[in-house]
């Protein structure tokens, strides 16, 4: 019994704890919803504050940017209604303008038809009066005016022949001036120093022991070293000395090397002599090679076949007249690029046909035919330029002028030919020129005199005027000048002066 009533008492106490619980948890919750409800309650006050502040400013700067609007539309409108009033002025301005010119129109007008009139009216009395000059003299206008114009044509025939020679001689005289300023610009632009290099075939010996063992015995030395240099070898009583003869200038430069550092070494026998020719001609090649691309730079000439630039540095072992044939050769590019930049022609072409105008020359001992035939094989097989090739080919006249630069290139190797101390003339080469040029000139009918002056550059003749006429001495000049380029050879160009002077002598007593 005293159980049951525990247990009782235990279940009943527990359901009020149950019920005491659930009632404590039910006040925490109303309490905790009541301080949820306040924060919701300030932070929906605190987010209505901001938005009344956002909504203030936002209107603040909209007031502001109203204002400033309504600056800048009064600004714009008091510009435009002064833009306004200068368009009104300068209409009105424009308006008297054409008044005045619809003025100006009619009084010309007006002119003109006065003139008009006037005209009609002048031609009208010149006709008149014409007709009037013809009925008294017999003769039409037109007839009139022919016997007119062949009286003063008969009256003035010498006046105007000599006024036609003033002005042809004139004319001359500016197209001389004019070449000669281009020519000294362009020689004084080069201003190089000529250097007449005629490469050595003579061989200086230490002692005469030394030729003893050239020869070697019976002869052995000297023949191996001909066969192996293909030049000939000459030993002649004149001590310490031999010489090397050959047509080759290339073999000869190698004998020469080889012999004289067989000299040096001093061991001179067949096999020492192909080592040291063998030698020799790598040393002759390398500097083919060199002066053949130095040439090419110093002309400015570009793009070139190395095999092209090789044949064209062979011309540095190759003298004409004692002239150094490569250096002439870069120096006529050059005069030829400083012609055509002056004339306006082709720069480039007129360089490259001066700087291979020679070109033949470095095999013509080889091949048959002229140089100038020789150099255009060459280039053609080397595919350049035909326009290059035209250029070189009439340096000598065996072709025409076909362009310019032909013409350039002739006259700058007259140029570098003509130079003084550029070539080498023995003095009886030299006095036997001048004395073939008035040779010429004395065999022709009414020459009294002839001299040969400037190195034979200028043939001065003298005629008997009675005998020759100013026509006729035009003709001796031109006949002169054919003869001359007919049967002599000569660098550069001759110039015939053919003098004519008459004195008239009248004493008043």
């Amino acid at each position: 019994m005293s159980l049951k009533i525990i247990l009782l008492l235990l279940g009943g106490s527990g359901l009020v704890g149950v019920a005491v619980g659930y009632f404590l948890r039910m006040l925490i919750l109303l309490g905790q919803r009541g301080s949820m409800e306040l924060q919701i309650r300030k932070m929906m006050l605190d987010a209505e504050e901001r938005a009344k502040r956002v909504v203030e400013e936002a209107e603040s700067r909209t007031k502001e940017k109203e204002a400033q609007i309504a600056t800048e539309l009064k600004e714009r409108g008091n510009e435009l209604k002064q833009t306004e009033e200068r368009l009104v002025r300068k209409e009105e301005m424009l308006d008297k303008r054409q008044l005045n010119l619809d003025g100006e129109q009619e009084a010309l007008a007006r002119k003109n038809e006065e003139v008009a009139a006037a005209k009609t009216k002048a031609d009208e009395l010149i006709k008149a009066q014409q007709e009037k000059l013809e009925n008294v003299a017999g003769l039409s206008a037109e007839e009139a005016r022919a016997d007119l114009m062949a009286s003063i044509e008969k009256q003035y025939e010498s006046d105007v022949e000599s006024r036609m020679r003033k002005l042809e001689i004139s004319g001359n005289e500016k197209l001389e001036q004019r070449a000669k300023e281009i020519l000294t610009a362009s020689v004084h632009r080069l201003g190089n120093s000529v250097v007449s290099d005629v490469l050595a075939t003579t061989i200086s010996l230490p002692s005469d022991e030394i030729k003893g063992k050239i020869i070697g015995k019976e002869g052995r030395n000297i023949r191996a070293f001909e066969r192996a240099t293909g030049v000939d070898v000459i030993v002649d009583d004149t001590p310490g000395t031999i010489t090397l003869s050959s047509y080759d200038p290339i073999r000869r430069q190698v004998a020469r090397i080889a012999l004289e550092n067989l000299i040096l070494d001093g061991r001179i026998q067949p096999a020492k002599i192909e080592e040291s020719v063998q030698k020799a001609e790598s040393e002759i090649n390398a500097i083919i090679k060199k002066k053949g691309a130095e040439a090419a730079y110093n002309a400015k000439v570009q793009n070139m076949d190395p095999k092209l630039l090789m044949i064209l540095g062979r011309l540095y072992f190759r003298t004409s007249y004692g002239q150094n044939v490569l250096d002439h050769s870069v120096e006529v590019a050059n005069l030829a690029g400083m012609l055509a930049a002056e004339l306006g022609a082709d720069e480039p072409t007129a360089r490259a046909g001066a700087l291979f105008h020679d070109i033949g020359k470095a095999v013509d001992h080889e091949v048959p035919g002229t140089h100038v035939e020789i150099g255009r094989r060459i280039l053609q097989k080397f595919n350049v330029d035909e326009a290059v090739v035209k250029a070189m080919q009439a340096h000598h006249e065996e072709y025409p002028y076909e362009t310019p630069e032909s013409m350039i290139v002739q006259v700058a190797d007259a140029i570098s030919g003509a130079r003084p101390g550029a070539r080498r003339d023995s003095v009886e080469q030299y006095i036997k020129r001048l004395e073939d040029l008035e040779a010429i000139a004395n065999n022709e009918r009414g020459v009294e005199k002839s001299y040969a002056i400037a190195a034979g550059r200028d043939l001065r003749v003298i005629v008997k005027p009675e005998v020759i006429s100013d026509l006729e001495a035009r003709e001796l000049a031109r006949r002169i000048a054919d003869r001359i380029e007919k049967e002599m050879q000569y660098p550069g160009e001759i110039k015939v002066s053919v003098i004519r002077e008459t004195r008239v002598i009248e004493y008043a007593r």
